[in-house]
């Protein structure tokens, strides 16, 4: 017997519901008779636009019976939340006229762009970016017929959307971007719209604890709105299925002071909207204005807006005999068939000229003049705001000489120092010097990761309870641009949301747990890539994501944290936009670290690990090697100016230092080798210059890896990602990749490299299998050579450390 769920009662039912007239926490009905049929009557015709963009390629003002033909073929586009999006943008239109506020909205829920895209095509900031679609008959037809279109813009808020920071392909993100967006910048409101289905995800469940990290006096505001219309694709959403007592209680919790705004009777509802946001705007202006005159910051409860309205509100009631207005049946697309189904055609002309076009659009197809009156001017258009086009408000870091940072390195092989150390105090210097524009992100791990030093020059942010104790150490301080939160996801967040709106910042993370994000740095690629095509988007300052606590040195915590795989990913998205650094030694991280910190519009990523390493590089030769991103290694080859019989090819901290080692077997026990030894900071060098702009072409190439000769590579991560880079290279089939191959535990370093076969032993075994000459001539090394490996792993087992002359290792010539 199947269990049915019990019915409700009228009073859970009423809590959960949205119909009849508004209900909401704040009273009062600010607008006057004259204000409110104007806003509505914008209203009305953004949610006309929507339907437009969703429907429509011909006859965008009905001013003929509605046909088939004037319909798309295909119907893309998602109608359920775009006039809840619209209602807002309605709203915030007035407040930032009526408080000359500075704002930027930001729009969750996913496929909701016709509910943004109305209403920026209206206030005109659309024609501005996109002459064609002009605010008149012609422009608004090609403006229905670009949307979900090919050779059109998306369904969701892209980077073609004026107005928008905020991708709503993935969601999840909304809250987090908004936070990021409001640091450093006091002026701002940043209204950031969370769709109920968006809220069960885990990031935006996190983020909505970012209410912690705001700074009053240095810092705008986000003003979230949750918006409950009940449904995602088909089923019902959590949020919205909870009585209201549970729901106010929710965000309590958080922190925040929850204002309900409910209903579906649209007169009191704009009435309900009005009286609520100037509440919380004067809230949030009154808890500003207290800590700027009392420059004490505390952490106040912060407001925010529950509005619940029907999912498709003002939509079709009824469709094919289903619910559709506040139901999931409203959710994408209410009615297709539209070429085979007459009906379905009078549905929707009856459905568009509800809102009565006539009375919102002139002869030639303009908003009426009066209608527009509630639309502010200028940058303080929500489509026009330069908080929204980051790249024309960013301004370069002041950057002190990173050459000042490095150590000396009077040999090479022969020191050394945690790698990651001197960044620190580096990236200190670039904090005190950017005091308002530059912020350091890292989930709990600065001081883990060895950049310590930035707490010289600014603490971690806090603002939540002190106890006594937490003054030693004194890291802590509701001014630190230090930003820790034990969540990747909403660290990307801010930092996004911080770039985005023309700051700078630097994301530290342990190697294994990059793969929170990797979803979201994949949007943040394709933001970028859209944006290179788009002429008014200006450039931003580049997602700069250190990697560190890499796979090869868990000795500790083992195979959970063994994962270089966040390579893999970087390496799919599109060239234009992306770029993997693997500086091995202090100096040329430094170099590394400098040139990301001046770039714009990249994402780039640098593997450096923390721990203890050998340095190889001065600081010239650093800079020179970095700038060629690929390099012979002079000092550890033997093949000068003959042809090479192996290339020793490396790429990575651990792995550069057991190729090395290997190198020094291999001359030891033959002296006529000829061994070039090639290292390779910028891993995009081994890809053609065709594919890629720091690529090598095929005659440097060539060059470096010779035509025939065997190419033994020891790469950090995973082999078969040089593969991929090299494949079309002549010799590629001659290039043998060791890398990681998901073979680990609680290793020393040495038998976790044993172990993948990237340690020294394996790679001079590897060149006597592989040299002609030594194939039988070298057997009686290659016996020695796996007896000493065997001895290394029996002594790590039995004392839990490497051989003294393993962990001491330096080069010796």
């Amino acid at each position: 017997m199947v269990a049915t769920p019990p019915k409700p009662s009228a009073e859970e039912t009423s809590s959960i519901t949205c119909y009849g007239k508004a209900r909401s926490t704040v009273a009062g009905a600010p607008l006057s008779s004259d204000e409110l049929r104007k806003m509505h009557a914008f209203w009305r015709a953004a949610n006309y636009l929507a339907i437009g963009m969703i429907y429509l390629r011909e006859n965008p003002l009905l001013r003929e019976p509605l046909k088939p033909e004037h319909i798309k073929h295909r119907l893309l586009g998602h109608w359920g939340s775009s006039p809840g999006i619209s209602f807002i943008y309605t709203h915030l239109n007035r407040v930032i006229k009526k408080f000359d506020q500075d704002m930027l909205y930001i729009v969750g829920p996913g496929h909701g762009a016709p509910g943004f895209l109305g209403p920026c095509y209206l206030e005109g900031s659309y024609s501005q970016y996109f002459s064609d679609c002009s605010e008149d008959e012609e422009g608004m037809k090609r403006f229905f017929k670009q949307f979900s279109f090919p050779g059109g813009i998306g369904s969701h808020c892209t980077p073609e959307t004026p107005g928008s920071i905020h991708e709503g392909g993935e969601l999840g993100y909304s809250i987090s971007h908004a936070y990021g967006a409001a640091f450093d910048n006091p002026n701002l409101i940043v209204v950031a719209l969370a769709g109920d289905g968006e809220a069960e995800t885990g990031p935006l469940a996190t983020s909505w604890h970012s209410n912690k990290f705001i700074n009053p006096i240095r810092d705008g505001a986000v003003l979230p709105i949750l918006h409950l219309n009940g449904y995602k694709i088909n089923n019902p959403t959590i949020l919205a299925r909870i009585s209201h007592e549970e729901l106010e209680d929710l965000f309590q919790g958080y922190g925040y002071t929850p204002y309900f705004v409910e209903g579906s009777d649209p007169e009191s509802m704009h009435q309900a909207m009005a009286a609520t946001l100037d509440h919380c705007i004067s809230e949030i202006h009154q808890i500003q204005q207290e800590a700027r005159s009392s420059g004490i910051p505390k952490r106040p409860r912060w407001p925010m807006i529950v509005m619940r309205t029907p999912k498709g509100w003002t939509g079709p009631q009824e469709v094919d005999g289903h619910k559709v207005e506040g139901f999931w049946r409203a959710h994408q697309v209410p009615m297709g068939a539209m070429h085979s189904n007459p009906e379905h055609v009078r549905m929707l002309e009856a459905w568009m000229r509800s809102y009565k076009p006539e009375e919102l659009f002139d002869e030639n197809g303009r908003l009426f003049p009066e209608i527009k009156e509630v639309v502010p001017t200028g940058s303080k258009r929500l489509g026009s705001t330069p908080y929204a086009n980051g790249g024309v408000l960013r301004r370069g870091l002041k950057l002190p000489d990173f050459r000042k940072y490095g150590i000396e390195v009077k040999k090479p092989g022969t020191i050394e120092f945690e790698n990651t150390k001197p960044l620190g105090v580096f990236l200190r210097d670039v904090i005190k010097s950017n005091m308002s524009s530059f912020r350091v992100f890292g989930p709990d791990e600065t001081t883990s990761n060895k950049l310590n030093a930035v707490y010289e020059g600014s603490k971690k942010f806090w603002i939540a309870g002190y106890l006594p104790e937490d003054a030693d150490g004194g890291e802590l301080s509701p001014d630190g641009r230090v930003m820790e939160i034990l969540s990747e996801h909403t660290l990307e967040g801010w930092l996004e949301g911080y770039l985005l709106t023309g700051r700078h910042g630097f994301f530290s993370t342990y190697e294994a747990f990059v793969h929170v994000i990797d979803s979201m740095v994949n949007q943040h690629a394709k933001w970028l890539e859209i944006s290179k095509h788009v002429s008014w988007r200006k450039e931003i300052s580049s997602l700069n994501i250190l990697i560190t606590s890499t796979v090869w040195r868990q000795d500790h915590n083992g195979f959970t944290h063994q994962d270089p795989g966040f390579l893999d990913l970087i390496v799919n998205k599109s060239a234009d936009v992306v770029r993997v650094y693997l500086p091995p030694d202090v100096n040329s991280l430094l170099s590394v670290a400098d040139h990301c910190l001046r770039s714009q519009d990249y994402i780039n990523v640098i593997v450096c690990d923390k721990q203890m390493h050998l340095q190889y590089h001065d600081m010239e030769a650093a800079v020179r090697n970095c700038t060629k991103g690929i390099d012979i290694w002079e000092w550890a080859s033997t093949d000068a100016g003959t042809e090479p019989d192996v290339v020793l090819a490396c790429a990575g901290d651990i792995t550069t230092l057991e190729a090395l080692a290997a190198s020094v077997l291999l001359r030891e026990n033959f002296p006529d080798l000829k061994i070039r030894f090639v290292n390779v900071i910028d891993l995009f060098k081994l890809q053609p210059d065709t594919e890629h702009p720091h690529g090598l072409s095929d005659r440097d190439f060539d060059s470096l890896f010779t035509l025939d000769k065997p190419v033994i590579f020891n790469f950090h991560g995973y082999p078969w990602l040089i593969h991929r880079l090299a494949y079309r290279r002549h010799n590629h089939n001659n290039m043998h990749v060791r890398g990681y191959k998901e073979k680990g535990n609680i290793n020393t370093p040495l038998e976790l490299a044993i172990q993948n076969q990237i340690d020294r032993f394996s790679i001079a075994i590897d060149v006597i299998d592989r040299v002609p000459k030594l194939k039988v001539a070298g057997a009686h090394v290659k016996e020695m050579l796996k007896d000493e490996q065997i001895s290394c792993r029996n002594y790590a087992y039995e004392h839990g450390t490497d051989k003294p002359e393993i962990v001491n290792w330096k080069w010796p010539y």
